[in-house]
């Protein structure tokens, strides 16, 4: 049997003000993306918003690598067993190809069937058509990005990984804006821009990357491990991943059954929509951060056996991000008719963004449940709870809700459902982590891990 781990300060800063960073860089470079499309036109926006929707559908498949990279190597890691955690980590590579490249091919051959399913305006279609065939090459270079960063963090090199993102996100708001906008005489590419600077920062991202796993880690990928997927090794990614992944796969297909149902309501409600959701991604930034952060510390600490203290980080988790995100959301609602002039001077769209983001200080609130106590619960080995009680609030109330909803009482009624939908997930995923539910998952993964490293050891006495 190993040697217990030492004991893992539960310290939320170390990690989580590193990956506020991030998520703030991605946000304000994908703000700017809107800000300079609305400049173009309201169809250009609307553009916009509508391909992000789908990238983050497709990024289900990417969320399965980097939910699994992270708990598992941070698992591992929190055991002492870092051979496990190297093997685990050089998965980023192999599955990052194959899944980048299925992703690739889903907007190269499918973008127009994905615009017609969504009801895409007229307006919208040409634009949007041609924007995510530019973006598909970029896809595969962001997985890689996403799980190498993952592996970083689970090292809890979240200052590395920050790094990265600045000089990654910093490169493509400049390229972004020469592109879109152009300069002198050339007047650029308009929303064609942004993809292209995303598939150029992507590659400098990539870059980076390989050299931080090379400084900090010691890891040098050889070339085998671009295409390589051991299945003992992706096996225990996988049970951490797919469910995880899951919950995010019925999120974004209902989610996107509210954006097409948004997409009938015309242009406008569209803009609309997208704005404000923009304008929120700085208040789920924090959750998000906060949600991250404890899932790594928490890996690590179920890993050293320390349940009592992966309890109280999740509390402490939930306190923080209930203050920052409510703080953040009151700040949005209030200020609402000076931000939204960043976007549009419409004042029908600028009305109807401070009402929806007025009814989001509950919106937020509730997804702090979500973001924060899902990630404990995986990291605990409690994976498959968060996708059998979401799935049915997911389906009934966010998908097929916002559909009726949307029909009936407009853009209101379909925001009125994101929030009953995350308010009920929430509660559900903060009943379980108060009652314990996940300790035993929990105690079944440090069996796991202690057997894993007593057979390592054993096999390495036979050798000797």
């Amino acid at each position: 049997m190993s040697a217990p781990s030492a004991y893992i300060r539960p310290s939320l800063n170390r990690i989580a003000v590193p990956i506020v960073g991030e998520f703030l860089l991605g946000i304000s470079v994908a703000m700017a993306g809107l800000y300079m499309a609305s400049h173009t036109s309201d169809a250009a926006a609307g553009a916009f918003g509508l391909t992000q929707q789908v990238q983050e559908t497709l990024a289900v498949i990417f969320r399965v690598l980097a939910i699994g990279l992270g708990v598992v190597v941070a698992q591992k890691l929190g055991g002492n067993n870092t051979p496990a955690a190297t093997k685990t980590a050089f998965l980023a590579l192999g599955t990052g190809t194959w899944s980048g490249v299925l992703a690739a091919l889903c907007l190269l051959v499918g973008h127009n069937w994905i615009l017609d399913v969504l009801n895409a305006p007229p307006e919208i279609v040409p634009i949007a058509s041609i924007y995510m065939v530019l973006l598909a090459p970029a896809m595969l270079l962001e997985v890689y990005n996403l799980s190498m960063a993952a592996v970083l963090r689970a090292h809890l090199f979240a200052k590395e990984s920050l790094f990265v993102m600045v000089a990654m996100h910093g490169s493509h708001l400049l390229l972004a804006w020469v592109l879109m906008l152009g300069i002198g005489s050339w007047g650029g590419m308009g929303l064609n821009g942004f993809a292209v600077g995303w598939l150029l920062s992507r590659v400098l991202g990539l870059a980076l990357h390989l050299r931080f796993w090379r400084l900090r880690m010691g890891l040098v990928p050889q070339m085998a491990h671009w295409w390589h997927m051991p299945m003992a090794s992706l096996m225990p990614v996988l049970r951490v991943g797919l469910p995880g992944a899951a919950v995010d796969f019925f999120y974004r297909v209902s989610f996107m059954i509210s954006i097409s149902a948004t997409a009938k309501l015309g242009v406008a409600a569209l803009a609309t929509h997208s704005y404000t959701l923009q304008t929120l991604k700085y208040v789920l930034l924090i959750s998000l951060s906060i949600g991250w952060a404890c899932e790594i510390m928490v890996g690590r600490m179920i890993g050293a056996g320390q349940f009592k203290n992966a309890y109280k980080l999740i509390l402490k988790g939930v306190r923080s991000g209930m203050v920052a995100s409510g703080a953040l959301v009151l700040a949005a609602a209030i200020g609402a008719p000076w931000l939204m002039k960043l976007f549009t001077h419409d004042p029908d769209i600028i009305r109807t963004a401070q009402g929806l983001l007025w009814l989001s200080v509950l919106l937020e609130l509730g997804r702090v449940f979500n973001l924060v106590v899902i990630g404990g619960l995986r990291a605990s080995g409690d994976v498959h709870f968060p996708v059998v009680a979401s799935i049915a609030s997911l389906v009934l109330i966010l998908g097929l809700g916002s559909y009726w909803f949307g029909q009936w009482f407009g853009l209101f009624g379909i925001w009125t459902i994101y929030v009953v939908d995350e308010c009920v997930r929430g509660l559900l995923m903060w009943r379980r982590w108060r009652k314990l539910g996940w300790m035993r998952h929990a105690k079944t993964t440090v069996r796991g891990l202690r057997n894993e490293q007593s057979a390592k050891t054993a096999t390495q006495l036979l050798h000797n």
